[in-house]
């Protein structure tokens, strides 16, 4: 992977160490969150971020220490809003994994992650993609689906074409999808489970570890 900010690195390290069989990947939380994003129907953090936490977790956040809870919630919130903006600006920077050894962009990881939150609303998903002018948007990102996961029937020539422009494809289409989605009325925020984390008070120091008090920091 690329060099990462600290706030990112920190999260892809929160990820790995969830107590789960196979916790996601930084590159994989990104597609999840981007389809969350651009998903035509709003989804309640309660539902999703059982799928971040893992099914093992039945629910419950994975942490000993609330401030923990509070600190992932944040930072994914975090992250989404950045999506948001970035695909509100048509300029959508998806994390993307690089192979070490050649340079190779690993983009298959991101979009499972997106094909992860499509899998939360297929009948919504559908209904956009049945619209006429969003039927070759979306054949083009089910492509990209196929091809991830080795579903494709495309020829080696065709993969081979596919693959070596999917990254800058997925960020095309990602963002024809965004512009074609249904206005939501705003995005849910991210929250900890309720009863898991306790009350931050104003003058503790802030959950973000930005070593402010929380009421000079993210109050």
């Amino acid at each position: 992977m690329r060099k990462l900010p600290s706030r990112f690195r920190r999260l892809d390290g929160a990820l790995a160490d969830l107590p789960v069989e196979e916790p996601m990947l930084l590159t994989e939380l990104d597609g999840f969150l981007t389809g969350l994003v651009v998903c035509p129907e709003a989804i309640s953090p309660d539902e999703w971020m059982t799928i971040v936490w893992g099914a093992d977790a039945a629910g419950v956040p994975p942490f000993e220490d609330p401030l923990d809870v509070q600190w992932f919630a944040k930072a994914v919130a975090s992250r989404r809003d950045e999506i948001v903006r970035d695909l509100a600006r048509g300029k959508l920077q998806p994390i993307l994994d690089v192979d070490e050894r050649d340079g190779e962009v690993l983009w298959e990881y991101w979009i499972d992650g997106f094909a992860e939150a499509v899998a939360l609303r297929p009948a919504a998903w559908q209904a956009l993609a049945d619209d006429p002018g969003n039927m070759a948007a979306w054949s083009r990102m089910t492509t990209l689906i196929a091809i991830a996961r080795n579903e494709s029937d495309l020829d080696s020539m065709e993969l081979d074409a596919r693959e070596d422009h999917a990254a800058a494809e997925l960020i095309e289409v990602v963002q024809l999808l965004y512009g074609a989605r249904p206005r939501l009325g705003g995005i849910a925020p991210v929250a900890a489970e309720k009863g898991a984390a306790a009350k931050v008070g104003r003058n503790d120091p802030c959950v973000c570890g930005s070593g402010k008090k929380f009421k000079h920091c993210c109050s």
